[in-house]
């Protein structure tokens, strides 16, 4: 896995975001958010691809830029339409959608002739449509300031999924927890 997603650019997250409310409101500033930054990672991955195989980027700066603009285009909706998921349907994860997009930076960087890298054996056999090792192993990776907002979203989310099963919970926790509860007046059960 790479951090493609580090380099030296300012995030395109702002650093003023508020506390959202509810696992909705998370969910759909982590899409925002995402897919605004996708751009932006997408041309990192080929400019930093290039820097390590020894090639200049400049051209493949017009097609990294369009590559970026098509990601978000695409990836953006299937991010979306998870995020609108109720999270007890959800069968995917964020991150997975996302890392799916590195079909984009990895088209770019095939067709302009840069160099595979060698990977490890984990890397190759985990993600083997990923010969650059692109693959972001968090959403930080993307842009660091998604690394809180994705936090913030997982906190969410399994703090709905708590409370969905704490108040399905009581008449099942009553019928086998109850009577080891029992003890009559003289403290004995």
């Amino acid at each position: 896995m790479s951090a493609a997603g580090t380099g030296a650019e300012a995030p395109a997250v702002p650093p003023d975001i508020s506390v959202p409310g509810s696992v909705e409101e998370a969910a759909e500033l982590l899409a925002d958010l995402a897919i605004a930054a996708l751009p932006g990672w997408v041309e990192r991955c080929v400019a930093d691809a290039c820097k390590r195989g020894g090639v200049g980027a400049v051209e493949l700066s017009g097609p990294a830029r369009a590559a970026g603009l098509q990601c978000a285009a695409e990836t953006g909706p299937a991010l979306r339409d998870l995020l609108a998921t109720d999270v007890d349907a959800q069968t995917s994860t964020p991150l997975s959608v996302l890392r799916a997009a590195v079909r984009f930076p990895t088209q770019v960087l095939a067709d302009g002739g840069v160099p595979e890298p060698d990977r490890d054996d984990f890397d190759a056999s985990r993600f083997p449509d990923d010969p650059y090792g692109l693959t972001p192993a968090s959403f930080a990776d993307i842009d660091p300031g998604l690394g809180p907002i994705g936090i913030g979203w997982g906190a969410a989310k399994a703090y709905e999924v708590l409370q969905r099963r704490r108040t399905a919970e009581p008449a099942r926790r009553s019928d086998t927890a109850e009577p080891a509860r029992r003890i009559n007046a003289e403290g004995q059960r």
